[in-house]
């Protein structure tokens, strides 16, 4: 028997990932994570086979929860659904390890195949422009890493959006103060900004949080 854990901080979402994942009598839901820091918890508890992790979770995002699930050595593969369709997003899930890569408005007809291809150790992201932008991705690796704000400046980011102080978030993300403090003056200064009301913007801006 599979299992599967369903993380996302919309009831209706669950419900609908739970019936798609029901429908197969080999596997079972392990349990359901509202967000991201219950994701890890549960995927502690209950070692599913998959974690499906909807990027944009309160708390930790997908490709935090994916980080942290791999420091703690959970062996498990993560799918991340998302309503984006976003060249960044696809080379932060890439960065962070991620081999499973949803929309949710694909979620209906690709779920079953997406985990089907992770539970065979093949990697699935759907539709042809993420395939072209893995492609992309491959071709200039270097450059794009350089370019972007890396998955740990993503999440400090997303906390202080989220109204943490840098305190919480080394609670929250197992760090030491010193070491928020330096994701964050790193993501101020690869973004150009000086506030911390241009940090909440961009947040808002990249579906880190929602407005």
């Amino acid at each position: 028997m599979k299992r599967i854990l369903i993380a996302d901080d919309h009831e209706i979402v669950r419900s609908g990932l739970r019936a798609i994942v029901g429908a197969r009598s080999d596997w079972i839901v392990s349990g359901e994570a509202t967000n991201g820091e219950q994701a890890v918890a549960l995927a502690l508890e209950t070692r599913p086979d998959i974690v499906i992790v909807d990027y944009s979770m309160p708390i930790m995002n997908g490709l935090e929860v994916s980080r942290r699930l791999r420091t703690l050595h959970v062996r498990t593969e993560v799918l991340i659904l998302t309503m984006h369709e976003s060249e960044e997003l696809l080379t932060e899930a890439i960065l962070a390890g991620i081999r499973g890569f949803l929309f949710k408005s694909d979620a209906r007809k690709h779920l079953i195949s997406a985990i089907e291809a992770l539970l065979d150790g093949r990697p699935y992201f759907t539709s042809v422009l993420l395939e072209k932008l893995l492609h992309e991705y491959q071709a200039n690796k270097q450059n794009r890493a350089d370019m972007l704000l890396t998955s740990r400046e993503q999440s400090v980011v997303q906390l202080i959006a989220e109204g943490n102080t840098n305190r919480s978030i080394s609670a929250i993300l197992n760090l030491s103060v010193k070491t928020v403090e330096t994701h964050r003056a790193s993501a101020m200064r690869k973004l150009r900004m000086s506030s911390t009301a241009e940090l909440v913007r961009y947040a808002v801006r990249k579906k880190l949080v929602s407005p």
